[in-house]
């Protein structure tokens, strides 16, 4: 099912039949509405390599589904879903679809900004990075620096960043620049099974492995001084520090559970059939939905504390280096938002406002200027949207624009987007050539393990520029300030 080009930027599959293999049967499946793709050719190129555009299709087949299907700039093959993919289906009578949000439920990224010029840290990057490295727990399995019972992290399971807060680790102007103030509302710690507890519960604090990161950045271009400046940044080389992380081990076993329950749900109760099993899903008015949301809720919750612990330790990281406190340096949040969860959301649908529930699957929430659900500091310019490159690239600060409520929901994309799967990565780069090879370029990187440096190698990844480049041109987003690394690291 090849895509045809509508207009600039925007490709589309109309609606058709969707044939598919379910065991040893070939079926047909309807989809509802057509996808659309937001992409120019060289990304479009790059989506035709994989399973992109089949699993597009296939998310276009799901109940109570509302427009169109949708791929973001950023888009590749994913579990079910396609990262970069944003579906909005009707709160009662749509799919919810654990596939949507994925196994790092509430990956997402945060922004700090500093007072700090590049030239002041310029001498000391390599013991910055080692001071990050050391009081932030990084790596496959690696363990937070706080030790909980079951109880406080059940507390950090329903009030998420408010816990953290409310405990001495942060400020409360980490809750007001945050998504959804960093509590998911109706979170229920008891919807999330024992074996994810005990996956998570020494995890809390950590960043992990894979694409987590904390990077420490300067400006590297404004493109509109008058909202940067409201959120803090003022000229080029000002220090920022990113935080990239989400769930962890938790977040991973919630999805796993609920996958299996809503599995056997339809194959016991339900018997809904769609062209892809890792698609299953309940409808919005089915209990398995309600336990699923509320779980969800809860892992996502976990993802924002994590975020919030790390950044704690980056202040007193920076306060060591620097002789002075985290106030002193003015490392304050600017955003923090979400890349795979379900929210329900009010959208206008033909004319008609609707609470829908919108899957963001490897994107990011881009509300316009004046939405309700955006900080007052921010309303005049819309909600901050950061989509971070790859460790040898730069990372955007964009504001949602009014385009992406018609467009997309709301949603913009997340990042660069795997060109290739880890795997080919490992087998092209080598970590210590990554290394020095952006060690010349003035980018320190400490990271656990070489083979993450050969993952996570700028070139597994697609042009971050043209990615936002389409956003931007699309309306989706405003392009407002470029970063650029200057240290890394990695789990």
């Amino acid at each position: 099912m090849m895509p045809e080009k509508i207009s600039e930027n925007i490709y589309e599959i109309p609606r058709d039949i969707k044939v598919a293999r379910i065991g040893s049967e070939i079926k047909k499946f309807e989809m509802n509405v057509p996808a659309h793709i937001y992409a120019n050719d060289y990304l479009m190129e790059l989506m035709k390599r994989d399973k992109t555009l089949d699993q597009l299709a296939n998310m276009a087949c799901l109940p109570g589904i509302y427009k169109h299907a949708i791929a973001l700039s950023d888009a590749h093959q994913g579990y079910g879903y396609c990262i970069g993919g944003v579906t909005a289906t009707d709160q009662e009578e749509g799919a919810v679809c654990p596939g949507g949000v994925g196994y790092d439920v509430n990956c997402g990224v945060r922004l700090l900004r500093t007072n700090l010029d590049f030239a002041d840290i310029n001498p000391i990057v390599p013991q910055i990075m080692e001071n990050l490295f050391t009081d932030v727990p990084s790596g496959l399995g690696s363990k937070g620096r706080i030790s909980l019972n079951y109880s406080q992290l059940d507390d950090i399971l329903e009030q998420g960043l408010v816990w953290c807060v409310e405990n001495g680790y942060g400020w409360d102007e980490d809750i007001t620049f945050c998504e959804e103030t960093g509590c998911v509302k109706g979170a229920s710690s008891a919807k999330v099974s024992r074996k994810a507890k005990e996956r998570g519960i020494k995890q809390v604090g950590s960043l992990g492995s894979g694409n987590h990161f904390l990077e420490v950045q300067r400006v590297d271009e404004i493109f509109d001084e008058e909202a940067a400046k409201v959120m803090g940044l003022t000229h080029v080389d000002q220090v920022t520090v990113m935080v990239h992380t989400g769930s962890r081990a938790l977040g991973h076993q919630t999805c796993t559970d609920y996958l299996q329950l809503i599995e056997h749900a339809n194959r016991e109760k339900y018997h809904r059939e769609l062209p892809d099993r890792e698609l299953t899903c309940v409808l919005g008015k089915d209990p398995e939905a309600q336990e699923y949301l509320q779980a969800m809720a809860a892992a996502a919750n976990y993802g924002f504390a994590n975020r919030q612990l790390i950044s704690h330790w980056v202040r007193e990281a920076f306060a060591k280096g620097f002789g002075k406190s985290p106030e002193e340096l003015d490392l304050d949040p600017i955003f923090d938002v979400a890349h795979n969860i379900l929210k329900i959301e009010e959208h206008d649908i033909d004319g008609i406002n609707r609470m829908v529930n919108v899957h963001r699957k490897g994107a990011t929430r881009a509300f316009p200027p004046g939405h309700p659900d955006i900080p007052a500091k921010y309303q005049s310019i819309g909600q901050p949207v950061l989509i971070p490159g790859s460790m040898g690239t730069a990372s955007y600060l964009c504001v949602g624009q009014p385009a992406a409520m018609e467009l997309s929901f709301g949603s913009t994309a997340h990042g660069a987007g795997r060109e290739m799967s880890r795997t080919k990565a490992k087998n092209k780069f080598r970590g210590r050539d990554i290394e020095r090879s952006l060690a010349q370029r003035g980018i320190s990187v400490k990271a656990a393990s070489l083979v993450v440096v050969a993952e996570e190698a700028p070139g597994a990844y697609k042009d971050i520029d043209q990615v936002v480049q389409v956003s931007h041109d699309l309306g989706i987003v405003k392009k407002v300030v470029r970063l650029v690394p200057v240290g890394v690291t990695k789990g």
